[in-house]
Formats: structure tokens, C-alpha cells, sequence
């Protein structure tokens, strides 16, 4: 997940960049040198290289890994047992102040990072958790295994953990049987 979103910062600079003047270097015959016509040559040490990185092809470039569904699955159930996981029947704020949640918040655990997976969040909890930095909602759909193995305590609904148990269930032999 960490090298998806790499984006690569190499480069180096072309011909046109290099700051030399165009001016030949030593005149063409009589100094027994090799015939050389510009100072930014590519082929001289410490200037443009020809087959080196740019900066435009490595935007394009992916450092993506793909790795199997039955290695991610396994890596998602492992993530979700390791940390310190409670179950919560909801996770709703009464009015729309970061207090208010923090109470809440509170009232659950003493923990200072937090994941909190639910199903959905009305728009109250969403405004009022912003505020809070070792704090994350999260959806069970948006959930991701960098995330389970981040927070010290992860709060789970009751809906979002039957979400989470079916979709780090692993295949049955029939379905992978050919």
C-alpha cells in the first residue's frame, strides 16, 4: 500500500538545462585531444546522462505491488485480531460539538489513537470527530490493514464488524477448486 502511493523525486537535467555555453571547447584539429563540439555533451562526466531518470517519466512509473486476494485477505483477518478490538452496539454524537465527542469518546476507552469502523456516520459525528488528530472514522468498506495496524484501540459497530468478517472471509475450496 506504501509503494502504490510512491511518487518518484529523481531526475536530472537534459541538455537544454544544463547551464554551459554551446561554444565548441578546443578547436577541432591540432591539439591530438578528441573532437569534442559542446561543453553540455551528454557523454561528458558530471552533465546530462542520457539514459538517467526525468522527472516526467517517473510520474507516470508505478511502484504498485499486486499481491494475492487469499495474501491480502489473510493479512486483513490478522490486522483486525491483533490490535486491542471492542465491539460497540453505535457510535452517534448528540449535538454537533468536538466536546461532545471527545466525551463519547471517553466514555469507551482512555486510549490516545483511535479507529472507529462503523457501517455509516451521520453528518455529526463526521463534523465533530475532525478536530480530534489520533482519531479516525472509518468506514468498513474504507477500511484498509495499514489502518487496523496503526491504532491502539479500534472500536467496531456491530454492523461494520459482520461487514469486516465477510469480506476478510476466506474463499471456500469449492470456489478455488478447478
Amino acid at each position: 500500500m506504501r509503494a502504490a502511493r510512491r511518487s518518484g523525486s529523481a531526475n536530472t537535467k537534459s541538455k537544454a538545462e544544463v547551464d554551459l555555453s554551446g561554444a565548441k571547447p578546443w578547436r577541432q584539429k591540432g591539439t591530438g585531444r578528441a573532437r569534442a563540439g559542446y561543453k553540455s555533451s551528454p557523454i561528458w562526466r558530471g552533465w546530462r546522462r542520457r539514459f538517467w531518470p526525468e522527472a516526467a517519466r517517473l510520474f507516470e512509473e508505478s511502484w504498485k505491488v499486486r499481491s494475492s486476494t487469499r495474501f491480502s485477505k489473510s493479512a486483513e483477518r490478522n490486522a483486525s485480531t491483533a490490535g486491542d478490538v471492542l465491539t460497540i452496539d453505535n457510535f452517534v454524537v448528540s449535538e454537533l460539538k468536538t466536546k461532545a465527542f471527545v466525551d463519547l469518546l471517553k466514555k469507551q476507552t482512555d486510549a490516545k489513537k483511535v479507529l472507529i469502523v462503523s457501517d455509516s456516520f451521520d453528518e455529526k459525528t463526521y463534523k465533530s470527530a475532525r478536530n480530534v488528530k489520533p482519531v479516525k472514522l472509518s468506514t468498513a468498506a474504507d477500511v484498509n490493514t495499514e489502518q487496523l495496524l496503526a491504532f491502539q484501540k479500534i472500536l467496531v459497530t456491530q454492523e461494520a464488524l459482520e461487514k469486516l468478517a465477510e469480506r476478510t472471509r476466506p474463499p471456500s475450496p469449492k470456489a478455488t477448486a478447478r
